[in-house]
């Protein structure tokens, strides 16, 4: 699927072949219009009613047209906003997104969503907003099952209709990779960190991949940046996993790679440790025997990192 602004005439008119393949996209969904009230005849949607419509749309100052083209067809529109008149609303805003009608449930409707928000994630916003009107349900299911959370009711400022209003955080994916040293005992080696998002958590050592290295050369680097250890060798991958979290101020959707180490239980050491650990927000950190992972208080990632463990000392030693 390809994503490309609506072209314009010189007098700021959609081109006539536009136009046409417009009104037979927004024809095709006749349903979504008997519900808007959008056009007086549900049944009978001109193009010059679909032009006066956008015309409408996109006199909003930061207001955007997308055309979504598949094989060189016209398969869906994404009207956004850059800026809510509401100077209290922070966020950029979907206005409208429509698919065929004829390619319903194939796809298509998550692919335009997933290139607005890249979109927007590149500019560096860091949510997206928009209203479902509340007679609705199909479109207030659809933006959930994306992530999208309902966080207040108003009426649209168009037309006053009673609508859900909806957001959803742009989180920038970030690679990272993590240890997991074990001591002569099993045990393993901890941080406490305490992120505005998800709350205080102990977690392994490591951190984010920096421009091309491998997970297994930033899983060491952070490991001697945070702990002072030089002698260890990683073993084999333990676990992926993905983790939602705020890094410094940024919302991210970070993917993780964790490897076994096995080395001496000791301190972290070295003159630069306490700039790091402040740098990293690591608050302290301690040793972990099996049976503290599994206590109930203990909020430790990866989840399940005891079984993790007990698997992969169970096929070491097999």
């Amino acid at each position: 699927m390809i994503l490309t602004p609506l072209p314009l005439t010189a007098d700021r008119d959609i081109p006539a072949p536009v136009l046409t393949e417009l009104a037979a996209l927004y024809t095709s969904n006749r349903e979504f219009h008997a519900l808007s009230g959008d056009f007086p005849d549900p049944d009978d949607v001109r193009p010059e009613q679909v032009a006066a419509a956008l015309a409408d749309e996109l006199a909003d100052p930061g207001a955007e047209m997308l055309l979504a083209r598949s094989e060189g067809r016209l398969v869906g529109v994404a009207i956004t906003l850059a800026r809510h008149p509401d100077p209290a609303d922070p966020d950029p805003w979907i206005g409208l997104l429509m698919v065929d009608a004829t390619r319903h449930r194939q796809g298509y409707g998550r692919r335009l969503a997933a290139l607005v928000e890249d979109r927007f994630r590149a500019a560096g916003r860091t949510a997206l907003r928009l209203a479902a009107l509340d007679n609705n349900p199909k479109a207030l299911a659809f933006w959930t099952s994306l992530g999208y959370e309902v966080i207040g009711h108003r009426p649209d400022l168009r037309l006053g209709r009673p609508c859900a209003v909806l957001r959803k955080t742009l989180r920038v994916p970030r690679r990272a990779a993590r240890l997991a040293v074990l001591d002569p005992d099993g045990a393993v080696f901890l941080f406490r960190y305490d992120d505005v998002e998800t709350g205080g958590h102990w977690s392994l050592p490591g951190g984010g991949l920096e421009p091309g290295e491998t997970p297994v050369e930033g899983a060491l680097r952070e490991l001697r940046e945070e702990t002072g250890w030089t002698d260890l060798e990683p073993g084999p991958l333990l676990h992926t996993w993905e983790v939602d979290y705020t890094y410094g101020t940024t919302p991210v959707r970070q993917h993780e790679d964790i490897y076994v180490a096995r080395g001496p239980r000791r301190e972290p050491t070295g003159p630069h440790l306490a700039a790091a650990h402040a740098a990293d927000g690591i608050l302290e950190w301690r040793w972990w025997s099996r049976a503290e992972l599994t206590a109930p208080d203990a909020t430790v990632w990866p989840p399940g990192l005891a079984a993790l463990l007990d698997a992969f000392e169970k096929g070491a030693g097999s």
